[in-house]
């Protein structure tokens, strides 16, 4: 291959991806697995309206160079729809956002999966609320399938584990961010039409305008994030994948497939997550694992069909 046409492969390389939803809305779950192990890692050392703000604030700068000639073009589009705009601001990247850090910080991690897996039924719910979009039999199907894999990883396929499950303060904020995070789902189909970027531009941007006074607010109660590396390569993280390319590749396979055939890819989160345990943590794979798996893929299979 020459140097001349490494550009154009490249291009078709990001072109079959721009096309491939069930990829970009499974690498989605991957980068939020991480981001919600993340969350409840990074308790104590950076408080949650800081992260919630720094991890927009940060986004804008990297992706309004590559937004700025999109932006230029659908200014007049942007104009007149900044109420739209900001109102997936605020359900998207900042309210959802603020609830789901704090609940972080008050719950476990199993609580905030099992929690996690409703998210498909809020989706579901606003769609029918704000336009009457009604599941299909195999989304339903489809989305119960899935869920019951979520429960059988989760509670290593002992049901009698639920009952020992203890809910508090926090599993009400991630429930609150979840049912927030519905509405911004149900309105993306009426997104304004402009590129995906300048849409991202102008969302991640009124987000980090929205929480920028509640950081400073925090700061000056005195709580402060502690400045080290552990801090600096969480936030690292936070700005790339789960926010940038994961709210990229959410909108886009959003996009291409509605938002209740997109839903059920929520229920990847915790596959993601216990596969990550059994890799890095050295956790044994056991046959709830393997079951639970096989549930979720084929509920999302059933689900995301036309």
């Amino acid at each position: 291959m020459t140097i001349a046409e490494r550009p154009s492969y490249r291009s078709s390389v990001l072109q079959r991806l721009n096309n491939q939803p069930y990829l970009l809305l499974s690498l989605t779950s991957l980068f939020w697995a991480g981001n919600l192990v993340l969350g409840r890692f990074v308790v104590g050392h950076i408080p949650p309206l800081t992260i919630s703000c720094i991890r927009w604030a940060g986004a804008v700068p990297i992706i309004l160079p590559m937004a700025w000639p999109y932006l230029r073009r659908d200014w007049p589009v942007i104009r007149k729809s900044l109420p739209m705009l900001l109102l997936l601001s605020l359900t998207g990247y900042a309210a959802n956002n603020v609830l789901a850090y704090y609940g972080l910080h008050y719950t476990q991690a199993l609580n905030g999966l099992l929690i996690q897996s409703s998210g498909p039924l809020f989706v579901a719910l606003w769609s029918l609320v704000l336009f009457g979009v009604r599941l299909t039999l195999a989304q339903a199907a489809g989305i119960a399938i899935s869920l019951t894999g979520v429960f059988t990883i989760l509670l290593h396929g002992d049901l009698g584990a639920i009952a020992r499950v203890h809910f508090n303060k926090g599993d009400i904020m991630l429930t609150l961010a979840l049912v927030v995070f519905g509405i911004y789902s149900a309105l993306m189909p009426k997104r304004p039409p402009i590129h995906p970027f300048s849409l991202f531009a102008c969302t991640v941007t009124g987000g980090a305008l929205l929480l920028t006074p509640l950081m400073i607010s925090e700061i000056a109660a005195g709580q402060y994030p502690v400045f080290d590396l552990t801090t600096v390569l969480s936030l690292g993280y936070a700005i790339l994948f789960p926010s940038i390319l994961g709210y990229l590749f959410l909108n886009r396979g959003i996009v291409l497939i509605g938002p209740n055939r997109a839903a059920p890819f929520i229920h990847l989160i915790p596959v993601f997550g216990s596969a990550m345990a059994i890799i890095f943590l050295g956790e044994r794979l056991e046959l709830f694992h393997i079951v639970g798996y096989a549930l979720v893929l084929g509920g999302i299979f059933m689900a995301s069909r036309k």
